[in-house]
């Protein structure tokens, strides 16, 4: 086991980690939480052994191997993929080569009988038992497994790890890792640059890996799956739970609520014996027993509440200007770098209002795509048409590091704010947990989350309407990819997310397109709407294969849809039916969150519980609620008609 006793980390005035304690076993599924800057990743990098404490030790048995994934890494160039890979079997690999050069050696001497020749004997066998130990046998077919599962081709595995991008060499580094089979895996964000399918397949595996794994991550989804066990990192603290993410959050405020309560309860206890003691003071005869009392009361073991980081971001966003019906219209766009097709020929529409997720893997064209909209990158051929007065609010993938490191955060604001906004400059930072000296701190001091923040912070400076946002949740803790969220749900304009963090995307958007074979597949409904569906494609294609059909699902739609004839007037008036019906019901859902977000604002009122109407509102708030759920279901039942309309003529 790993064992951490009064582990002391101090930069300047600030103590990171206050001596803790902790203790990792083996085959623990350990989530390391908390919030960006807490500490989290310098305690990781202590229990590699990367960075010696202030005060304390970690103590590791010296047979136990480790394995640390970190944010940053570099490989090294001129390998292929699969070389690299391998690299993880560097002893089989050496292995092999010397058992070659036994197998050489006894082809050639004749020696049969003498001690020498025993010895090689000797040694070819044992050198095959530890070549069998460390997977040697299978240790190709092993790499392009675990590749492939993390989302490399067959095709790619002869290409040059320099081709790749830092997300794609990160899954090069992970692979091998996982190829190693440490006794203690350390994962630092492994999410972070995986598409959805690659994160569920990585859950998959380490949810069956058996040894230690302690993983940093604001994937509440990924958590879940993958760990027993939470350490919250908190203002220098820790604290330690027996459950996965979710699970953790509710035992804290069980926990926090019980603290307050016991708090109070003593509070007035004190409060009490300190009435008495002076009201016995007072009286001669009663001196003593009122010293007894204090001393009594000064040994009193007092209940402490455990200090909270309770601050938060304050985000919303500037109301959107009414663009024209259409606001986004591209047709057959293509992207071409050189040889390499990312997008062939692919068509977008976007109404106004749309709230669309681009998921995929990396590499398919989310990005690229999301860059061409908004004018930052040409299209090789094609044609894209912004709507009428259509203005763009654009956060890339690396927005907060195109931060000019050497300004203050106030100079920043500063160079992105139009003139009618420089007074509201340092109050708008004040929202985004920047506040007093911290505006003039320069870009190159903040962590990725406060640049995250910042970079956040300068989106709000101008209205716009439609809102392209690529990867806004990489460097957020978990409560500012909360506030996020709630911030876009409220949003009016028309929305494009590209994300991989299902837990966020999960009831954001009502469009989902995917991008897969260079095409977009337009899906309805949010990410888990998707993650179903093609979950159910990928068996009918199983299905497909094992009857000897090789075209897929998605494939034969396409098909149909090049070869529609025009509807017959009875085909028009059952498809016009079937959208007014799905309209309907749309409407009917619309009418009910109205009603139901009234309810809750009665219910947020002061001195709502405990009054004569409480018992009334929440009757009515709960059937509403179940009025929503019926209106769900019947609206994605008649959308589900309409497409199946769709697709059969």
């Amino acid at each position: 086991m790993i064992s951490a006793s009064n582990v002391f980390v101090q930069y300047g005035d600030r103590i990171l980690l206050n001596s803790v304690n902790f203790v990792i076993h083996d085959a623990d599924k350990v989530g390391l939480v908390g919030r960006n800057g807490a500490g989290k990743s310098t305690l990781l990098k202590i229990i590699a052994g990367e960075i010696t404490p202030h005060g304390g030790n970690i103590t590791m048995p010296n047979e136990k191997t480790l394995g640390f994934l970190h944010q940053e890494m570099f490989l090294p160039k001129g390998k292929t993929v699969l070389q690299e890979t391998l690299t993880a079997f560097n002893e089989a690999v050496e292995i092999e080569k010397r058992i070659a050069e036994i197998n050489n050696e006894m082809a050639e001497r004749t020696d049969y009988e003498s001690a020498a020749y025993a010895k090689l004997i000797e040694d070819f066998s044992e050198l095959n038992d530890r070549f069998s130990f460390l997977g040697g046998v299978t240790m190709e077919a092993d790499a392009e497994r675990i590749l492939k599962g993390l989302g490399f081709k067959h095709k790619d595995l002869g290409r040059l790890t320099d081709e790749f991008s830092g997300g794609w060499q990160m899954r090069i580094e992970l692979a091998k890792l996982l190829l190693q089979k440490p006794d203690y895996l350390l994962l630092d964000e492994p999410t972070n640059h995986l598409d959805i399918e690659s994160i569920i397949w990585l859950e998959q595996f380490l949810k069956t890996y058996p040894s230690s794994v302690i993983t940093i991550s604001h994937d509440k989804q990924f958590l879940d799956a993958v760990t027993k066990r939470t350490i919250e990192v908190e203002l220098g603290n820790i604290f330690e739970y027996k459950a996965a993410y979710s699970k953790f959050v509710q035992l804290r405020k069980e926990r926090r609520e019980k603290q307050k309560a016991t708090f109070q309860n003593q509070q007035k206890v004190i409060a009490e014996k300190e009435r008495t003691i002076a009201r016995f003071m007072a009286k001669a005869n009663k001196t003593k027993m009122a010293q007894s009392m204090q001393k009594a009361l000064d040994k009193m073991e007092r209940v402490e509440i455990d200090s909270e980081d309770a601050g938060a971001m304050n985000l919303r966003f500037p109301p959107a200007p009414r663009s024209g019906d259409i606001v986004v219209d591209g047709q057959n766009v293509k992207k071409h770098y050189g040889a390499l097709k990312v997008l062939e020929g692919v068509d977008i529409k976007l109404d106004r209002g749309d709230r669309v997720a681009f998921v995929g893997q990396n590499g398919q064209g989310k990005t690229t795509l999301a860059k061409i909209l908004v004018n930052k990158l040409p299209s090789t051929s094609g044609d894209i048409k912004l709507g009428h007065n259509v203005s763009v609010g654009y956060y890339a993938q690396d927005q907060s590091d195109t931060l000019h490191p050497t300004l203050t955060l106030l100079e920043t604001m500063e160079n992105a704010s139009p003139p009618e906004m420089r007074t509201k400059l340092r109050n708008i930072l004040g929202a985004f947990m920047f506040s007093g000296e911290d505006v003039d701190k320069k870009v190159s001091v903040l962590s990725g989350g406060e640049r995250a923040r910042l970079a956040l912070a300068c989106l709000l400076l101008r209205p716009f309407n439609l809102l392209v946002l690529d990867e806004p949740t990489n460097h957020l803790d978990m409560i500012s990819k909360d506030v996020l969220k709630q911030a876009l749900i409220q949003y009016d304009g028309t929305m494009i997310v590209v994300s991989h963090d299902r837990e966020f995307l999960s009831d954001l958007t009502s469009r989902t397109i995917e991008f897969r074979d260079k095409q977009l597949f337009d899906h309805i409904g949010d990410v888990n709407a998707f993650l179903e569906k093609r979950e159910m494609e990928n068996m009918r294609q199983v299905e497909l294969e094992k009857s000897k059909h090789k075209v897929a699902p998605v494939k034969k739609v396409e098909v149909q849809a090049t070869e529609k004839r025009e509807l017959t007037f009875e085909e028009k008036k059952e498809r016009k039916k079937l959208q007014r019906s799905a309209q309907n019901a749309e409407n009917k859902i619309g009418q009910l969150e109205e009603k139901i977000e009234q309810l809750e604002g009665k219910m947020a009122q002061s001195g709502f519980y405990g009054s004569p109407d409480e018992q009334k509102v929440m009757a009515d708030y709960q059937a509403k609620k179940d009025e929503l759920d019926i209106a769900m279901e019947t609206w994605e039942e008649k959308v589900m008609e309409l497409e199946e309309f769709d697709e059969n003529h």
